[in-house]
Parts: structure tokens; sequence; C-alpha cells
């Protein structure tokens, strides 16, 4: 099948592609702030998630238990110094985590080489900055996932959840309306990075950072069970108002084809206002 109307795809990276569960920051950002003397839960790590690595650390030192438990440890309030020393610490721990949480989510592979086959481009944008990508882009590549662009955190002068990195996608692939590409992700701010573009978005439940289970956990699941993480996933994204929800991107050709289909009656994604 060849796509009429549709004509890219641009994915993110962990909990989306890549590293079932997106496990390997949530481990690192707890790894970073506990060397600090200030504990993290898994839920507080989760938060922020999608946004830039320091944006992200900025929005942990902003909870008010964090900034507290920051200052009586370190005897004053973090400082954009403290970030930016946060950050160049955070990079070593994610490489290390990265090594063991690189596995492609099962069925990203096929359903890319499908998308290619069917005459679509392939783009990304991701939070992680570019010395975490120049180590996980030839592990993806390795099982079968090599997008033709990637936009990493750092690259631009604004982020998620700006359109721009969805925006150096369109350029660099060559492809144009917004309305023509679809943007994939697990986070608030990497779907309102397309949605802000004007491009259709599909948000993913069980493989990401909103469900939060590794593979092995999410397949033991009962049926009823999996209902419920789903419904909880779509509510922890809904602030980003996806035109589709799917478990992983094993699911998304159907979407694709039905998104086709809309184009092709006048149809347009459920863009939010740039503000």
């Amino acid at each position: 099948m060849r796509f009429r109307f549709l004509k890219a795809v641009v994915f993110d990276w962990s909990g989306t592609v890549v590293d079932f569960g997106s496990v390997a920051p949530v481990d690192a950002f707890i790894a970073l702030f506990e060397s600090e003397g200030v504990p993290l839960t898994v839920a507080e790590a989760r938060g922020p998630m999608g946004l830039p690595k320091r944006s992200h650390i900025e929005a942990l030192l902003a909870l008010p238990h964090v900034a507290t438990a920051w200052a009586q440890q370190h005897g004053r309030a973090a400082t954009a110094a403290d970030i930016d020393r946060l950050l160049a610490r955070f990079e070593p721990m994610n490489l290390a985590s990265i090594a063991t949480h690189s596995a492609l989510v099962p069925g990203v592979a096929e359903t890319v080489a499908a998308i290619r086959a069917a005459g679509l481009r392939v783009g990304s944008t991701t939070g992680y900055t570019r010395p975490i990508m120049d180590v996980l882009q030839p592990l993806a590549a390795s099982q079968g996932f090599a997008p033709e662009h990637v936009v990493c955190a750092g690259d631009l002068l604004d982020s998620r959840p700006s359109p721009l990195g969805l925006y150096a996608n369109m350029v660099a692939l060559g492809v144009w309306p917004a309305h023509a590409v679809v943007k994939v992700d697990d986070t608030v701010p990497g779907l309102l990075e397309g949605s802000n573009a004007g491009s259709w978005t599909v948000a993913v439940l069980a493989s990401g950072n909103a469900c939060g289970l590794q593979a092995e956990q999410w397949a033991a699941l009962s049926e009823p069970d999996r209902a419920a993480y789903r419904a909880q996933a779509q509510r922890n994204l809904s602030a980003a108002e996806p035109d589709f929800c799917i478990d992983t991107v094993a699911d998304l050709l159907p979407v694709l084809r039905e998104i086709d289909a809309r184009l092709e009656q006048g149809g347009r994604p459920r863009a939010r206002a740039v503000r």
C-alpha cells in the first residue's frame, strides 16, 4: 500500500521506539539526585519526561519537597550553575543505563520497514542530548531503526513543547504541509511538539513513560489490568489532546491508513494554537 496524502512520520525515542517503559532516564535521574542527597520517587522522576533533559532537571528541582531537601543538603537553593553541573553528571549516568535499556520496542523494526516501503519518510526528535544519542543511535540501527533525521535537545534554540524540532525534520526531509506529517510520542511535551506544529499526533500508551512498565511486566498483565493501565496513561497524556492512542508502534499502521483516508476527505489534525 502507498499513502496518497501522508508524507512522513516523526518518532520520539525512549518509550516509543526503544526502551519499553522508558526506564533508562528514570534510573539515571533517581541515581543523580540520590548522589546529591536528594531522594526522588519514580513518579517524580517520570513527571517532566519528554522535556529536554536540562529542563527536566530544572522541573525536578522546582518540586517543593525537592527544593527543600536541596536547600537542607546544600545550604542554599539550586542555581543555574547547579543545573548545568547536574546535566553534565546526568549524561554518563544515562549512558550507563542505556547500555541495558536500548532494545527496540517489539514491532518497531517491522513497522518502520513497512512505513518506508509505503513511501513515507522517517524522522525523529528526542529530549536526549547529542552525546547520549551518539551512543543510542548505532545501538538502535543495529536492531533495525535508523531514522533519516534526528533532532536532539540542544540542537535548536527552543525545544519541546515548541514545534521547532518537528519543523526541523520537515525541512531536512523535504516534506510539507505539517498536516501531512504524523508525530508519534509517549509524553505530553513530545506530543505538543507535533500538535503545535499542526501535525497529527499519536500517543503511545503501553510502552511509554505514562505506563512505566517494562515489556515483560506488560505482557504478564491480564486484559482488565492492561485496560486500567491504558486508561491511566490516557489520562496522563490528555493535556496533549492526541489525535489517536495506540499501545505500541506495532499498532501504528492502521492509524496511518485512517489518517490518510481522513486527509482525502479534507480532515485535519486536532492541532493546538501555538502560544
